[in-house]
């Protein structure tokens, strides 16, 4: 189909748009955010992934009604400033570019980890830019392409994991001593794990910001959403069940590569060397998507004049946001240089989840229905400040910063 100059051409039918919300969303998460979800919660942290799947559930229906009436690139910034006003569209879009940002180091860094897990540092940043260099290249050559790629590397994801999970449940050393009654967990660490763990399952998002791209989006969006989301929850709470079965709270805490050690414990050691190709194809499908999905929304402000214009270019061929994917690609490589994989997710956390309440708050101005967007609006505030202070400590000056740069440049624009 083509696109009119200018406009990005609707190619993705329902299974296209499912691919991208699931290699979105297991990617890092199922493979590095239980980590430090067990350190806030330990064994609690299943009682954590129950919360975060609720919010995630309010979002999805709230930005799924939204992504209907508004079928354009740029998510939660062309809905709230639709339905709120520009300010809270630009602080949504500035939110989702930062923290999904943010998103896009971890997964490259969680490809290092599997890929390379006993590398010092400088070894393992440059596995992470190749991992960038390559999912750019791929997604500048047009999103058909890059959603088959979607489409192969989480089918292979979710088939290591199913034979992770197998091998630790059979051939493990299970403990179900270790599931009951949550012992040490408290309220704060619940909410704690649960905003860690909300990191795993944003990805849902990518299917809205890629509504100038969906065939029929009206009816496509609204199915796509639930269904990646619902298919994503059971494999989280499956892996989450065994590893904490075999690993324990203690020791899934201080693992960086779980689901790997955990197989390599298992009967079947070969499997870990499985897992972590698996791992890393499964974060390199979830870059994949984040980089579709942020560079849409920077073309979308781009348009809009809230970032230089030349980002909104298209290419007139391959018919993608060819400026604004080079230039995330750049921004993204130089922060796996210096950026902890556990920090990133911590802040990618709270500008995620200050870009739904905007979702929330949008979708409750819709008129009927309001009770879902009121119960995600609510738990997307708690979650964000259950936090990690130093999470919330970056993520509240980030926000702080676009606002700033939003305000001073209305004052300075000519009436």
């Amino acid at each position: 189909m083509t696109a009119e100059p200018g406009r990005l051409a609707r190619r993705l039918g329902t299974g296209d748009a499912v691919a991208v919300g699931l290699s979105s969303m297991i990617g890092a998460g199922v493979f590095a955010a239980f980590a430090p979800a067990a350190g806030a919660a330990g064994s609690g942290l299943l009682l954590g992934l129950a919360v975060a799947a609720v919010v995630a559930y309010c979002n999805a229906s709230s930005s799924a009604r939204l992504a209907a009436r508004y079928p354009a690139s740029g998510g939660t910034y062309v809905y709230g400033r639709e339905r709120l006003g520009p300010f809270w569209g630009h602080l949504a879009g500035w939110g989702f570019v930062v923290g999904k940002t943010a998103s896009c180091a971890a997964m490259a860094l969680t490809v290092a980890v599997y890929v390379a897990p006993g590398a010092e540092q400088p070894w393992r940043s440059a596995v992470a830019v190749a991992a960038v260099a390559a999912v750019t290249a791929l997604n500048y050559r047009g999103v058909q392409r890059s959603t088959g790629a979607a489409t192969v590397l989480v089918t292979l994801s979710l088939l290591v994991l199913a034979a992770a999970v197998a091998a630790m449940l059979l051939t493990g050393d299970p403990s179900g001593e270790r599931l009951t009654p949550f012992p040490g967990t408290d309220a704060p660490g619940v909410l704690e794990s649960a905003g860690l763990l909300f990191f795993a399952f944003a990805g849902y998002a990518r299917i809205a910001t890629l509504g100038e791209e969906v065939r029929d989006p009206q009816r496509t969006i609204p199915r796509a959403v639930p269904l990646a989301l619902g298919i994503v929850l059971v494999v989280y709470a499956a892996v989450a069940s065994a590893l904490l079965l075999v690993l324990g709270p203690s020791a899934l805490a201080a693992a960086t590569d779980p689901v790997a050690r955990a197989a390599a414990g298992t009967s079947w050691p070969w499997l870990a060397p499985v897992v972590r190709a698996g791992a890393a194809l499964a974060a390199l499908g979830a870059l994949l998507a984040l980089v579709l999905g942020v560079s849409r929304t920077v073309l979308a402000m781009a348009r809009d004049g809230h970032l230089p214009r030349t980002l909104a270019a298209v290419h007139p061929r391959f018919s993608v946001p060819h400026h604004a994917e080079l230039a995330v690609g750049v921004v993204v490589a130089v922060l796996v240089s210096v950026a902890d994989l556990r920090d990133a997710i911590g802040f990618s956390s709270f500008a995620v989840l200050a870009y739904y309440a905007i979702a929330n708050a949008s979708a409750w101005t819709l008129g009927r229905g309001r009770l879902v967007p009121a119960v995600g609006l609510l738990g997307c505030v708690v979650l964000a400040v259950s936090l990690p202070l130093s999470s919330v400590l970056a993520g509240a000056l980030v926000l702080a910063t676009g606002a700033v740069a939003y305000l001073l440049r209305q004052a300075l624009r000519p009436t």
